[in-house]
């Protein structure tokens, strides 16, 4: 069985993203925060990060083959342009699929799907194949959770409140217990790692 994982850089106060679509400078900046460089599709998303966040990054990117995100964050970065900075098909679960942008991404490694999470998550396990499933942190996370699909919980926790926004998961319908964390400290973040109980 594929291992699904739900992974997000985060706030010290809950947020992976701050109000009116603010904050990333400060989420962000363990990924310029070095000298060793990970190649991204896009020049204009570089990541030169310092040996060990390089490490982490890399084993998280080396494990997940495909990752689920949502309309939402599908239509803030117009499908980055038809393929991901980090070089991964993309699974986007919504409730209207975009014709158009399909048609004029010909060839993009998009699978848009409209069947609700677990729908979402098993067309992901497929194209993953041997590798696990990433799921954007926000209303995706909280939805595979609720779902009972999630088997790890991969939090990078920037020092920065940002005092409102975009939770991480957001409001779920009761206590969810979670294994003592793997820590992996880096610059400007500290990586967690949750295994779901």
């Amino acid at each position: 069985m594929t291992k699904v994982i739900a992974g997000a850089t985060t706030s010290v106060d809950g947020f992976i993203a701050g109000p009116e679509e603010t904050g990333f400078e400060h989420l962000f900046a363990w990924y310029t925060a070095g000298d060793v460089e990970y190649q991204s599709t896009h020049p204009e998303v570089p990541f030169h990060l310092t040996p060990a966040d390089h490490a982490y990054f890399s084993e998280f990117l080396h494990r997940v083959g495909v990752f689920v995100v949502g309309r939402r964050l599908f239509d803030l970065t117009d499908g980055w342009g038809g393929s991901h900075p980090c070089n991964k098909p993309i699974v986007v679960l919504t409730h209207h699929i975009p014709h158009e942008w399909i048609d004029t991404h010909r060839g993009a490694p998009f699978t848009f799907v409209t069947g609700g999470i677990k729908a979402a998550i098993d067309t992901a396990a497929t194209i993953a194949g041997d590798h696990w499933v990433g799921v954007n942190g926000g209303e995706m996370a909280r939805q595979a959770l609720e779902a009972g699909l999630l088997h790890e919980l991969w939090v990078d926790i920037a020092p920065v409140l940002l005092g409102g926004g975009v939770p991480l998961i957001g409001r779920t319908d009761g206590p969810v217990l979670l294994e003592d964390p793997e820590i992996f400290p880096g610059t400007r973040v500290t990586h967690l790692r949750y295994r779901i109980l």
